[in-house]
């Protein structure tokens, strides 16, 4: 009869194991758990990347639960911030984006193989950090009378994350780079917003939350980089071309510059996005 000890999996192949876990538990609760545990059992050397793991599943749909109904962008109403249900629709929208954002960090551990330890730890450490934004929105929203799947949301990053399945440079340009910096553009203006409307304690957490969201958008900088290092490729003509191919040109001003350049945009990018 074998070991205890035998029936354990290798380090290396525990980390694809547990992302994997991560991405379809759909009860959210459960996912913020296992995502802790995971980053955690990276950080302390129980579970590691793999260097010779076999191919990726396809990719499909994450877990998720049953509401929020996920409608065209196009179809989501627009609230103003001077009523607590535009409020609480404000801060339901961003949970939204923090929830998606735990699968596409996963999903980059997961899905991308061969890549320096640094890479998986990166990602695993950014699946860590929108589990926690997620739970404090989720907090905010039980405290404004509401849960998430209360509204309507959108699928916008996960059909970039499904565009983008083949491809780690493609990735890391267009889902932190794109997608996720164009928060860095508009929470500043949520939270002004929400100060005048005098709800601090929104504003106090998008504060956190964008203050965070450089560094994982200077990741995606990071390792977009270290993939045109490797392939031989020009990064800004690269960018440029991504964009033409996946999103007509790229995101629309204005930008936040200064939160932009701390997340690893050169200026020559940023010229490139009409600066």
């Amino acid at each position: 009869m074998p070991s205890r000890a035998a029936a354990v999996p290798e380090p290396a192949a525990q980390l694809l194991n547990l992302a994997r876990e991560c991405i379809d538990c759909a009860d959210p609760v459960r996912k913020l758990a296992l995502t802790a545990a995971a980053h955690q059992a990276l950080r302390e050397g129980r579970a590691a990347p793999a260097a010779d793991a076999a191919p990726p599943r396809a990719i499909t749909a994450p877990g998720r639960p049953a509401r929020p109904r996920l409608v065209p962008a196009r179809e989501l109403p627009r609230r103003g911030l001077g009523t607590p249900a535009g409020r609480a629709a404000l801060v339901h929208a961003v949970a939204h984006i923090e929830f998606n954002a735990i699968n596409l960090a996963w999903d980059a551990v997961y899905r991308f193989r061969g890549l320096p330890d640094d890479y998986y730890r990166d990602w695993a450490a950014i699946a860590a950090d929108e589990a926690r934004h997620y739970a404090l929105l989720s907090t905010r929203l039980a405290e404004l009378g509401h849960a998430y799947g209360d509204f309507d949301a959108h699928d916008g990053l996960w059909q970039m994350a499904e565009a983008t399945a083949g491809s780690v440079l493609a990735r890391m340009a267009l889902v932190p780079r794109v997608l996720e910096a164009r928060g860095l553009d508009v929470t500043p203006g949520m939270i002004l917003r929400l100060r005048a409307a005098g709800d601090h304690r929104t504003a106090d957490i998008l504060e956190v939350i964008l203050r965070e969201e450089v560094a994982h958008v200077a990741a995606g900088s990071r390792w977009f980089r270290w993939c045109c290092a490797r392939d031989g490729l020009e990064p800004v003509a690269t960018f440029r071309g991504l964009l033409e191919t996946h999103l007509r040109g790229g995101p629309k001003g204005p930008f936040n510059l200064h939160a932009r350049r701390a997340a690893g945009f050169t200026e020559d990018e940023l010229v490139l996005l009409g600066v």
